[in-house]
């Protein structure tokens, strides 16, 4: 398990499912799509639509596209 990054801060966070743990499941207040007071996750940056997030549950770090505002397009290979 990772340590919790030292950026991660209380104060920024966002509500987006984890994909390592899937804390949420069993979750009424998650399943109806609306914000939990347990399941948050640390937002550590962002560019543009694109979130730099870290799990509290299992400490996971992974990247989420939010397809918000403005999106960045994949390279054409």
């Amino acid at each position: 398990m990772l340590p919790l990054d030292p950026h991660a801060d209380i104060s920024r966070r966002a509500w987006v499912t984890c994909p390592n743990c899937e804390d949420h499941r069993g979750c009424a207040t998650c399943e109806s799509r609306r914000r939990c007071t347990r399941h948050w996750r640390y937002l550590l940056s962002n560019t543009g639509s694109l979130l730099h997030l870290q799990c509290p549950t299992c400490t996971h770090v992974w990247d989420h596209e939010t397809g918000f505002g403005a999106t960045r397009s994949r390279r054409e290979a």
